[in-house]
Formats: structure tokens, C-alpha cells, sequence
């Protein structure tokens, strides 16, 4: 039986357990394997391409997500914007690209086309703010965890924790009194560790968490959707060595994601 992750019922006067995820990347199997109770739910964009099952994940963000913002993969999928260049990534997302189209509903896609670039709310009696890559560039801006590439990105937000996904790469700073959480990439991590990634904020703490999942799996449903067998060896490398497969610096990929 395949098993998802659930909202707790209640947190009787507790503080808040959130759930912080980014970078699904249509890997469902990836996204069952956080077995995780959670009383909020914060997803930071990307549902969409490189895996081939995107339905199941708009779906469980739709329902269970408290705050949602769109990725870059999410506005190319659902504005129909055409994959330009011919690196690594964007070959598989010109390869993984038609699947979505067969998989998602009209309804999913109207969901994903009306995602907001960014998002704010209190939570627990915090301010959250929630984007995919920067407050300066919602979508495309690439920083890893640089604390003076954030603290100049930082000087209009009004927030104590910052939301960011993108990177596909965990970390947490401080800076100033704002806390910046990137819980990494739940359905293709690049930072060398194939376990899927996420994050916990729980009793005032940011937990950076990892969990193992079926990569056998994913890569069955992928052939199952009809991939060539080029496009499963990209896939199978990228995601048994969490991005490293080529031995490269993040940063050469910067133009993919």
C-alpha cells in the first residue's frame, strides 16, 4: 500500500508543526516517502517536469498545501513556454515535458497557471514569506546559501522566515532576525545525497530532514510513461547520485532549473 503524508488532526494548543517542501518535480513516489504528520503545509514551486507522475503531486498540494507559490517548471508548464538549449536539464525537460501535458487535467492546469509568485502570512505567530528562487527574482534568481548574496535580497522584506526552494540544496541562515529555510529538493536533490529532502518547523526549530525512497520506482513509472531509454539513464544518473552524476558545480547548471 502507498502511503502520502497526512495533516494532523489537531496540535491541542501546541506549537504548529509545518511541513515545508520545494522541487517535487512530478516524482511522486519521492513525495509518499515523507511520512510525516504536519498541522500547516508551506510548498515552495516546482510540481511539474524531469519525473513523469505530476497529477498525484498538484493534487496533494492542492488539498493539503496552507501556502502554495508557482516555480519556474510550473509557469513554463502552464503558459506553454517552449524549452530553449540543449544542457543536460533542459534536454530532460524537453523529454519529460510532453508527459505532463498527457497526465495533467484542464483543472490541474488552471491550478497551476494561478499560483501566486509569491506569498505571505503569519503562521504560529511568525510571518512567513514564501517565493521559488528570490524576493528580487521570484522565479529564475539563483542563490545558495550565501549570506551576503541573502542579506542583499533581504533589505525590503518584511518576514521573520524567508521560504526558498530552486537551488534543489538544504540549508538555513540567519540573518539580522530573518531566518532563510531552503528545504532543499523533494524529487531530485543536487547537492550528492539521492534521498529526498525537506524541512520541519516545530516549537520555534527548523529541522532539516532527509528521507529515502523507492528509485527504482520512480524510474518504472517513468518507462511506464513511455520515456526512451536515454532519457531514463539522464533521469536514473541525476537521481541515484543527488546531481552529481557529472562531478559538476551546482552553479553549471544554473541556466536549467
Amino acid at each position: 500500500m502507498r502511503r502520502a503524508i497526512v495533516p494532523r488532526a489537531s496540535h491541542s494548543g501546541s506549537s504548529m508543526k509545518i511541513l515545508v517542501v520545494s522541487d517535487i518535480h512530478a516524482n511522486w513516489v519521492a513525495l509518499q516517502a515523507i511520512e510525516e504528520s504536519f498541522d500547516a503545509c508551506l510548498f515552495l514551486g516546482d510540481l511539474v517536469d524531469y519525473g513523469t507522475d505530476p497529477l498525484p503531486c498538484i493534487d496533494w498540494v492542492q488539498r493539503h498545501a496552507t501556502l502554495a507559490v508557482r516555480g519556474n517548471h510550473d509557469h513554463a508548464v502552464a503558459q506553454r513556454v517552449a524549452v530553449r538549449g540543449g544542457s543536460p536539464f533542459r534536454r530532460l525537460t524537453a523529454a519529460t515535458r510532453q508527459a505532463q501535458y498527457n497526465a495533467i487535467t484542464p483543472d490541474k492546469m488552471r491550478y497551476l497557471s494561478r499560483l501566486p509568485v509569491t506569498a505571505s502570512q503569519k503562521i504560529d505567530g511568525r510571518t512567513f514569506h514564501l517565493v521559488h528562487a528570490t524576493p528580487r527574482d521570484p522565479l529564475d534568481e539563483y542563490v545558495y546559501e550565501d549570506p551576503e548574496g541573502w542579506a542583499a535580497r533581504l533589505r525590503h522584506v518584511d518576514a521573520d522566515i524567508v521560504c526558498v526552494g530552486h537551488t534543489h540544496q538544504q540549508f538555513h541562515l540567519k540573518l539580522d532576525g530573518i531566518e532563510i529555510l531552503n528545504p532543499g529538493s523533494v524529487g531530485q536533490p543536487r547537492d550528492g545525497d539521492p534521498r529526498a529532502a525537506y524541512a520541519v518547523i516545530e516549537d520555534g526549530r527548523i529541522e532539516l530532514r532527509r528521507v529515502a525512497y523507492d528509485i527504482d520506482a520512480a524510474l518504472e513509472q517513468m518507462r511506464t510513461a513511455g520515456m526512451e531509454s536515454w532519457v531514463l539513464q539522464m533521469a536514473e544518473a541525476v537521481l541515484r547520485t543527488g546531481g552529481r552524476s557529472r562531478g559538476e558545480h551546482p552553479d553549471a547548471e544554473n541556466d536549467d532549473d
